[in-house]
Order: C-alpha cells, then sequence, then structure tokens
C-alpha cells in the first residue's frame, strides 16, 4: 500500500551554502539521501513554491515543501504463514524463525518465504525495500531477525548494522572438541571454484567471528559464537576453516563424525540431524525510534536440543573411558 508523506519545514540560516539535498538529508533524516535526491527530481519538493535541483545551494529561510508518495518496493504476494513474533511495536518487529524457512524469494523458492509471511502480517511492509528485512539467516538456520515496520526504522536498523552497533549471539555445535574459545579474523569471498559457496579469500571482504566454550562432549562441542562482521555464511565458513565446522552443515560440514563406540541412540540423533546446528540465540540493539537499549532471547529448538542431549548422553555414558 503506498504512503503519502507530507512535511514543510524552514531551512535554518546556519545552513546557507549547502547543497538542498545534503540539508534535506540532515533535517529528514528518517528518509534515506538517495531517496529524498529521488523525490526532487521527481517534483515531489518545492523550495519557496518552486521546483529546485538536488544540487543547488539554499541561503537559508527559504520553506521546504515536501510532497511524496513511497510506492511499494516489491511484487511478491501476501501469504499466510505463521510467524513467531518476539516482540512487535510501531517501529520494529522481532521474529524467531524456524529451521526451513527461507528469508527472501529467489529462483527455486519464489514463494513461501519469510518475505511473503510478513506482506500478510503488514501490508504497509510492501513500501519498505525486501518488506522491511534489513539482514538475514540461512534456510536451515534458525532463531531471532530484526525487521523494520517504517523507512525511518528502516534507515537506523541498516546504519545500526554497518556500524555494528546490533550485537547477535548464536549457539552452535561443531565437529571436535575444543580446549577454548577465540576469535577468527579472516576475509571472506566467493568460492574460487564453486560459486554458490563462500569462502576464506584473499581479497574478500573483512570477517570477524568471536566464539566460547559452552559444552563439551567427547568428540563435540556446543560453542556460543558472537558476529562483529555479517558476511554471508560466515560463522559456517569461519568455523570450517578452524576445522571445527557445524553439526549436520550440508556444505561445509564434511562427512558426519561420530563418538568412539557410540549407542545406536546417539548415532541416529546425529546421523538425523540435516541442518547446520546453528540458532540465532540472542539479539541486542538500540531501538530506533527511542532512546533504549533492547535485547531479546530465543530457545534452542527441538531438533537442536534433542542433539545436544544425546551427546550429553553420550559423554556420561563414557565419562569412565
Amino acid at each position: 500500500m503506498p504512503q503519502q508523506v507530507q512535511i514543510e519545514l524552514t531551512v535554518p540560516g546556519e545552513m546557507r551554502g549547502r547543497r538542498l539535498d545534503q540539508v534535506l538529508a540532515e533535517l529528514v533524516n528518517e528518509y534515506s539521501r538517495s531517496r529524498l535526491q529521488q523525490w526532487i527530481r521527481g517534483g515531489q519538493v518545492l523550495l519557496d513554491g518552486r521546483l529546485p535541483q538536488a544540487r543547488e545551494k539554499v541561503v537559508g529561510g527559504e520553506k521546504v515543501c515536501i510532497n511524496a508518495v513511497v510506492e511499494e518496493q516489491t511484487t511478491s504476494e501476501a501469504e499466510p504463514i505463521t510467524l513467531d513474533i518476539v516482540h512487535e511495536d510501531a517501529d520494529l518487529l522481532v521474529i524467531n524463525k524456524p529451521a526451513g524457512l527461507v528469508v527472501h524469494p529467489a529462483v527455486g523458492n519464489p514463494a513461501g518465504t519469510l518475505l511473503n509471511a510478513l506482506l500478510h502480517h503488514d501490508a504497509r511492509l510492501a513500501a519498505l525495500p525486501r518488506a522491511g528485512i534489513v539482514h538475514r539467516l540461512d534456510k536451515s538456520t534458525s532463531g531471532l531477525m530484526v525487521v523494520a515496520r517504517n523507512l525511518a526504522s528502516h534507515k537506523r536498523l541498516v546504519e545500526a548494522l554497518q556500524s555494528r552497533e546490533v550485537k547477535r549471539e548464536y549457539l552452535a555445535v561443531v565437529n571436535s572438541v575444543l580446549t577454548a574459545g577465540g576469535s577468527i579474523d579472516a576475509p571472506i569471498g566467493r568460492h574460487p571454484v564453486d560459486r554458490k559457496r563462500m569462502a576464506v579469500v584473499s581479497g574478500g571482504k573483512e570477517s570477524r567471528t568471536h566464539y566460547r566454550v559452552e559444552e563439551r562432549f567427547r568428540a563435540h562441542t556446543l560453542v556460543r559464537v558472537q558476529l562483529e562482521t555479517g558476511r554471508t555464511h560466515q560463522i559456517r565458513v569461519h568455523m570450517a576453516y578452524r576445522h571445527y565446522p557445524i553439526v549436520g552443515d550440508p556444505v561445509y560440514g564434511g562427512r558426519l563424525r561420530l563418538p568412539k563406540s557410540a549407542d545406536e541412540h546417539v548415532i541416529a540423533v546425529l546421523s538425523g540431524f540435516r541442518r547446520q546446528a546453528l540458532h540465532a540465540t540472542r539479539l541486542s540493539l538500540d531501538h530506533p525510534g527511542r532512546d533504549e537499549r533492547l535485547s531479546w532471547q530465543a530457545e534452542v529448538p527441538p531438533d537442536m536440543t534433542e542433539l545436544v542431549e544425546a551427546l550429553r548422553y553420550d559423554a556420561r555414558q563414557h565419562a569412565g573411558d
């Protein structure tokens, strides 16, 4: 549903000599500079009753009238898909995404995605880029995601992610027994041969991951991971790079690893876990509409809980080995 924007303001005298688009980006900071430039070019901004240029210098004291329409940004259809909403207010949504739900429509997944579900929950999200989705989780990763509900929140959340003010913590079960936590600082880019995969490559984007040991088992470790950057598949790539691939990861996990002399139950649980054992468990950010730091937690889903319990059981069974 298109949204109407009507704003009237006076250019402060101290902004004399600055470009109109720069002035508006400061005075109307709920909208991006590129969007304001589009409105100026499209004749949706008047300066003292006339159509100005984006690069035009102001003298101070001019009357600015913005009468714009925010058009729909997506052509995807709304679908009645159940959402696990952890938090909802006028500015944002926090969703606990289940494993198996794709975030964005794409080739192979044109429908049935989180974006389709969001459009059904709130039709106004069609006016936002990607229906307000500002970051993503892989299809088989579960856990917390934040979604903007208006343009101002979208802009501020994107900026917060870029400046690394949004904190995201994950729980993961990895192959191998880690002696201690650590950090991984290694650039990530497209795999040089398999373009569907990511890899640690020279010339890749700066990528940093921090991890600490939560619980050790006989052949696996439960780790808590914190992202400092947010590259595609970052945790999965970095942990595999350190030879601690995530259990069940179909792309980076390698062969199935079983504890020595594990019983049938443990083998069945490990063999049957067909997604990466990765869950976004904690999300912290500054609320985009008010001066408040907020934090949410999401419990580990049942399939991953069963995996951890099986590894604990195995550790107890072989405690004296």
